[in-house]
């Protein structure tokens, strides 16, 4: 049964945070919330978790899961990015973008493409997300909070609680942080490719 938490949107209280964090150690899957809608996360390392983000959502592992970093030098740790990309990452980072990148050996190989061998990294634009990166001291492998048959994200904590209580651990409610997902940007390719457009603005990669 999912615990609800009411966090404060701009200054969340370092105690929640703490016991977030305890969770995500502990093999939890948590609701939280970000700058574009409410993501679901766990433990980079935990297979059991990863899978069950994987069966909520219905997706199989050809879909890209999120992993959510503190700063650019973090995406850099993770995935291999060469000059021009990091110029890209740089102007539009922290925001509402996920962005499709080469993983490097530190990750996993479960949470990549199975062919491609790729990940989507973010960098997120919201108080309670960031202090929970900071918390963990490691990033959180994510996922939209939308679950099938649904025409947008999940939007209320009780609404969350309500669809999912007896498939997460921890509810972050830190009160309507919006309805549009990231705007994903593949760019493992000779120029960014949209592959969905979301909160983020297509300005900045010339769509």
């Amino acid at each position: 049964m999912a615990r609800v938490v009411n966090i404060h949107p701009d200054s969340p209280q370092q105690r929640l945070l703490a016991q977030a964090a305890e969770f995500i150690r502990d093999g939890g899957v948590v609701a939280l919330p970000t700058d574009s809608c409410y993501a679901l996360g766990c433990h980079l390392g935990d297979k059991e978790a990863m899978d069950r983000i994987r069966q909520i959502r219905q997706i199989d592992e050809r879909h890209h899961l999120t992993l959510m970093v503190r700063d650019l030098s973090e995406i850099a740790h993770f995935a291999r990015v060469d000059n021009a990309q990091y110029r890209l990452l740089k102007a539009t980072t922290p925001g509402s973008y996920t962005f499709i990148l080469e993983g490097t050996k530190e990750l996993p190989r479960r949470v990549l493409h199975p062919k491609r061998k790729t990940i989507g990294l973010r960098v997120p634009n919201h108080p309670v997300a960031l202090a929970l990166l900071e918390e963990l001291n490691e990033p959180l492998l994510t996922t939209t909070l939308q679950l099938p048959g649904d025409e947008g994200p999940l939007t209320e904590g009780w609404e969350i609680q309500d669809r999912l209580e007896d498939h997460l651990e921890l509810i972050l409610d830190a009160g309507q942080c919006g309805t549009e997902p990231t705007t994903v940007i593949d760019l493992t390719g000779s120029a960014p490719e949209l592959i969905r457009a979301g909160r983020g603005p297509l300005e900045p990669f010339g769509f």
